[in-house]
């Protein structure tokens, strides 16, 4: 049985713990969160008990019935929290992004290895069954090789989206707390470990990040990138403050678009539903392949990537994301940032660069 202690309870914990609560060998057995309805709430929920809610995140970590930790706090604090839990020895799976600069990354790969503690940078869309079942179309040879992949993030609003606490999105839009912006920066890790998934880590990456509403949304922005193959990638974000959209978690969706020397394949939705045809199409050799047959809840990925992290730790196997490829999905994005910043492209600074 693997006991788990969650540090951080706002809006997103809800998907997270869902992965524990449904695994047969894993309990939640404490959580933390400064703010007392966050902790109370959840707690509550979850089953934890009240003497088992700290407002501390040091006090949990002093726990001997916590295996594994999963943090979930503003990106600044990141390291300093993760580096303490691998301090009390304690397995980590942490939020993504890892980090807002990759010497803080780096240290927390070092300091894993140095308590002999497993190390997961916690990023869901990558276990989202329609990404999942476009990878395997891929590894099967359906579109032949790789040669370039489109993103489309497009924030808008809707009636059922999640009503998102002030709190959250003040620290998300402070460039010194997220680490960049919260669209290109915070949202855009999804992207960027989308394309990293499906084509390793770029070479060179070129970025215009925008800016409206006072410099509170990154948008719209475009970030193009290079493979050191030759195959090429890019990201588009556009903030439409009159789209309404279909979802009930944030209101945003997203689409992929992956070419190949034989075929296409588009993923059609992520965050919400935008489009009603499949969440996978397949086009090669003139025929047109739709596949329906899997969850699209966003919520899913999240059950799978945290059942994974379990599993791992049960069957002693490395995790997804590992720290050092959380740090290559880190590095992917703070090329973005620094492209913008300069007007030039930069390339992602690899492990010891």
């Amino acid at each position: 049985m693997i006991r788990v202690g969650i540090i951080g309870c706002g809006r997103i914990s809800d998907l997270h713990a869902q992965a524990y609560l449904e695994h047969p060998e894993a309990v939640i057995t404490a959580v933390c969160d400064p703010v007392a309805d966050n902790r109370d709430t959840r707690g509550a929920a979850w089953g934890v008990a009240e003497q088992d809610r700290h407002a501390d995140y040091r006090e949990l970590l002093a726990r001997d019935d916590v295996d594994m930790v999963e943090i979930l706090v503003p990106h600044h604090l990141h390291a300093r929290v993760a580096l303490d839990a691998m301090d009390a020895g304690k397995h980590v799976s942490l939020q993504k992004p890892m980090a807002t600069s990759l010497a803080d990354a780096d240290a927390m790969i070092a300091r894993a290895a140095e308590r002999g503690v497993v190390f997961k940078v916690f990023e869901n869309f990558v276990f989202y069954p329609p990404i999942q079942r476009a990878k395997e179309l891929i590894e099967a040879g359906e579109i032949g090789e790789v040669r370039s992949i489109r993103l489309k993030s497009n924030p808008g609003w809707s009636p059922t989206a999640w009503e998102v606490p002030a709190a959250a999105s003040a620290w998300r839009i402070d460039p010194e707390q997220c680490g960049g912006g919260p669209l290109v920066f915070d949202d855009g890790h999804h992207k960027f470990a989308i394309a990293w998934h499906f084509l390793g880590l770029a070479d060179r990456v070129h970025a215009f990040i925008g800016s409206t509403y006072d410099g509170l949304l990154d948008a719209p922005s475009l970030v193009s990138w290079t493979h050191p193959d030759g195959a090429v990638g890019s990201l588009e974000v556009v903030h439409s403050p009159e789209l309404k959209l279909d979802t009930v978690h944030y209101a945003q969706d997203d689409r992929v678009e992956i070419t190949g020397t034989r075929g296409v394949i588009w993923v059609t939705r992520g965050h919400g539903r935008m489009l009603d045809v499949a969440p996978v199409v397949l086009h090669r050799d003139g025929v047109t392949t739709k596949y329906d047959d899997m969850p699209t809840g966003w919520e899913t990925s999240f059950v799978r990537s945290g059942r994974h992290f379990v599993d791992a730790l049960l069957n002693g196997t490395p995790p997804a994301l590992t720290g050092e490829q959380g740090r290559e999905v880190l590095a992917f994005a703070l090329a973005a940032q620094e492209s913008a910043r300069t007007g030039r492209a930069a390339a992602p600074a690899v492990t010891g660069r």
